[in-house]
């Protein structure tokens, strides 16, 4: 079974956003009511301000492309070791080229439309790039730009993303670590801590490396803590939770007679009802209202105090 405690879903006390995300390695948050939800579902005293504190204020918290080149929150402290590991920039010119996004001065014709500017929507920056980038070329040109360490995201405006040269919000260009290996050896680190148990396989499905590399850095990785005797604990996980997409497989914890119900398709992941480390059931929410739609029979005592808390976090 996998570990709960190691992924923070005990909810160990005293815990900051920012010590959430090192401890986690990254979290997923190309969707951000769902990442901000999986903060709560780890700490039972966070509040939604102290995290878009850690994060738009203190800025110890990075929203950025990271593993599998998906949307993620990284420490800031992180950031060049983890950029050395899941910048790719071949997909990206790809999309560029579809888009009729063509130049030998990319990166620094948006680096330029950027600087000094503070965060910028998509239409804003358009607006700057003059007719060089439009619609999703746009996009594809700010990762062109994280991937050489000028850019990431700022908060969202009116639940619209907003685009910030690196520089200006962190107050240097994100460098990244010289040492491959060192590098290799902090992810495996982290990785293994996290999530347990697993193998090189699960590290190379959440971190997006090739196999041969994602063993490598296995080896070169401490073995993360022995399973412990853990209190069966009842949560509300968010859609793209870091529990459902940080192994390469889902079977040890989501029965295949309910996987429809979880990953209905078109890309949507239901925020699920974890019972003793168990998919045991399906959530969702209109504003501060919950609804659970349980597998099978629930205590209702065991929800009851977690849909208090998502409430509470919420308003």
């Amino acid at each position: 079974m996998r570990s709960v405690e190691a992924q923070l879903l005990h909810r160990p006390p005293g815990l900051a956003a920012g010590e959430i995300v090192r401890r986690l390695g990254a979290m997923q948050a190309q969707d951000v009511p769902a990442a901000l939800l999986a903060f709560r579902a780890r700490s039972a005293t966070l509040t939604r301000q102290d995290v878009e504190t850690a994060w738009h204020g203190e800025r110890e918290i990075v929203r950025t492309w990271g593993p599998r080149g998906t949307l993620h929150f990284v420490h800031a402290d992180d950031l060049p070791w983890l950029h050395t590991l899941t910048r790719r920039a071949t997909n990206t010119l790809r999309r560029l080229r579809e888009e009729g996004v063509t130049g030998d001065d990319l990166p620094a014709l948006i680096g330029r439309a950027l600087e000094g500017q503070g965060p910028l929507t998509k239409a804003e920056l358009e607006e700057r790039l003059a007719g060089r980038a439009r619609g999703q070329g746009v996009v594809h040109l700010v990762a062109l730009a994280a991937y050489h360490g000028l850019a990431v995201l700022g908060p969202l405006r009116q639940g619209k993303p907003t685009y910030v040269h690196a520089a200006d919000w962190l107050g240097a260009p994100i460098v990244p670590e010289p040492d491959r290996d060192r590098a290799l050896k902090e992810l495996a680190t982290r990785y293994r801590r996290a999530h347990h148990p697993a193998g090189p396989e699960d590290l190379a499905a959440w971190s997006g490396l090739p196999l041969g590399e994602a063993r490598a850095a296995w080896s070169l990785g401490p073995a993360g803590p022995p399973p412990a005797e853990e209190e069966p604990v009842a949560r509300l996980a968010p859609a793209f939770d870091e529990y459902l997409l940080g192994w390469r497989s889902r079977d040890p914890i989501l029965a295949a007679a309910h996987a429809r119900k979880v990953f209905p398709g078109g890309g949507v992941l239901r925020p699920v009802v974890l019972v003793g480390g168990v998919i045991r059931g399906v959530w969702g929410r209109k504003g501060t209202q919950v609804s659970v739609e349980p597998f099978d029979e629930l205590p209702g005592d065991l929800l009851e105090t977690e849909i208090a808390d998502v409430r509470r976090f919420l308003e």
